[in-house]
């Protein structure tokens, strides 16, 4: 039983000549004694004619291959070639170059000045003193405007 699973194994080798020597006249002898491998390869022989016969392929027609080749060799030769630019007269190149100097020369900009200049009044913090000992007074206040905030804070309970 193992050797005839072997067999059917390297079968479809063995009918197509792909076995050597030794293997091939294993196979040989097992198939001279095994009328079920014998079977299955007749059934493999049938079907490979019925391959042969109903699906072949037709051969390739190369003869338009090379001729096509050296037409296409003749006309790239034919085209003008290109004049060689360097790197940086590409116009990707120097598009590039410029933005990349652009966002270095704005990051280092913004590095070095001061922070954004405020438009707006600053506010002045004052503290007072008041009688109560765990009281506080907190005085807000914007110079340029008339407004004016007092907090008072107790810290007692």
């Amino acid at each position: 039983m193992l050797t005839c699973y072997r067999t059917r194994r390297r079968l479809g080798a063995y009918l197509d000549g792909a076995l050597g020597d030794r293997d091939a006249s294993l196979i040989a002898t097992h198939l001279d004694r095994c009328a079920l491998c014998q079977r299955e390869a007749e059934s493999l022989r049938r079907l490979r004619a019925l391959l042969e016969r109903h699906a072949a392929v037709p051969e390739p027609a190369w003869s338009g291959l090379w001729p096509s080749v050296v037409r296409g060799i003749e006309d790239r030769r034919r085209v003008a070639p290109r004049r060689a630019s360097s790197r940086w007269t590409r116009p990707t190149w120097a598009l590039g170059g410029a933005l990349a100097a652009t966002l270095l020369i704005s990051l280092t900009v913004w590095q070095i000045l001061p922070g954004p200049l405020s438009t707006e009044p600053p506010v002045v913090v004052r503290s007072a003193s008041t009688e109560h000992p765990d009281g506080a007074v907190m005085v807000y206040s914007v110079p340029e405007q008339d407004v004016t905030v007092v907090w008072l804070v107790d810290a007692g309970d």
